[in-house]
């Protein structure tokens, strides 16, 4: 959660203090959030009792995933307002939760007039259903989760191996809405993951499979299996993507595709090549579930199984990651940029 910029607080008949103020504004909206925050720091140096200098800082330290910084900041800039500062609040709430101080956590919930369940350890409830961008920061791929907490949702979709996600991975997520996603019958929020707090033990497979019809693919998600959380099918859901060639599965594109032209026949525009992603804790468990699965029907076949090994990223400085989709899309469509991609 962002504030406007201010610039008439800090000794206005300064002017070396007012360049010093835009100059920590820019290093902000640029990116470079080290330099930013050093020089908020300078400025509070000369006007310790403003408190959105200090707010600054702990955004700026938010966005560096630097929680202790960013939680003691935002508790100064608090300290220094005799009203309710919800920016600083939820931000020291997710600082707070990110470095599993839930007693901190839930005073800032409290704060925001946010109504919790009794305790004081984690938040366990069910707050529905979001949308969830991964890496916000790189490609941005947006998976379903469910709230567990004010800042904190449970992975429900199979993220691709590249996002370093898996399925049922616990991550802490912004307060602020960056967008919407259809979901069922109406939209869910979106908001940006900003790191993985509880790793799950669900590995992410990749399953390169010929399936005749819908109804084997139907019978293939239904069948449980000790060790598979859940069978996603990312031909539907992926569509810009080949996975078949970036994991280097051969196949032929185009007209001349000899399985599409099965697919017309037997099943009007249905694909036979399907990519899977699939959650589960060990690749024995996969290899018996598709097993079983060709066993059981005429033309079912398993191409290949691959599991890659990928690590969760990072920001790297200089890099605006966190502002609304919805304005970046608006700036580019301003600018006549052929893809404003979200």
């Amino acid at each position: 959660m962002t504030d406007p910029h201010h610039t008439h607080d800090i000794a206005p008949d300064s002017d070396a203090l007012a360049a010093l103020e835009a100059r920590a504004y820019a290093a902000f909206d640029q990116g470079q959030l080290q330099q930013a925050s050093a020089l908020f720091g300078e400025l509070a140096g000369h006007a310790p009792h403003v408190s959105y200098l200090h707010y600054m800082r702990g955004l700026a330290h938010k966005y560096l995933r630097d929680w202790p910084a960013s939680l003691q900041h935002n508790l100064h800039a608090q300290a220094l307002q005799p009203q309710l500062d919800e920016g600083a609040a939820w931000n020291a709430g997710i600082a707070a939760t990110a470095l599993g101080d839930w007693a901190e956590a839930r005073r800032q919930w409290a704060h925001c007039g946010i109504t919790l369940p009794e305790g004081d350890g984690p938040v366990e409830r069910d707050f529905g259903m979001i949308g969830v961008r991964l890496n916000p920061w790189g490609d941005g791929e947006t998976v379903f989760a469910r709230r567990i907490d004010v800042v904190r949702a449970r992975l429900l979709n199979v993220p691709l191996p590249e996002s370093g996600h898996r399925l049922f991975d616990i991550v802490l997520h912004d307060g602020a809405k960056t967008g919407e996603r259809a979901l069922d019958d109406g939209v869910v929020p979106v908001f940006n993951a900003l790191q993985i707090l509880e790793r799950s033990d669900h590995r992410t497979f990749v399953a390169f499979i010929r399936c005749p019809s819908a109804d084997d693919l139907d019978t293939l998600q239904a069948a449980e299996l000790p060790g598979i959380g859940y069978v996603e099918d990312w031909t539907a859901s992926i569509v810009p993507l080949c996975l078949r060639c970036s994991y280097g599965v051969g196949h032929v594109h185009g007209d001349g595709d000899s399985a599409h032209e099965d697919d017309a026949a037997s099943n009007d525009d249905w694909q036979i090549e399907r990519t899977l992603g699939i959650g589960a804790q060990g690749k024995a468990a996969v290899e018996r579930l598709l097993a079983d699965w060709v066993a059981a029907g005429p033309g079912r076949g398993v191409d290949a199984i691959e599991c890659p090994a990928c690590e969760e990223t990072a920001p790297e400085d200089g890099t605006v990651w966190w502002r609304d989709v919805t304005d970046v899309q608006d700036e580019d469509e301003d600018a006549g940029a052929d893809d404003a991609s979200a």
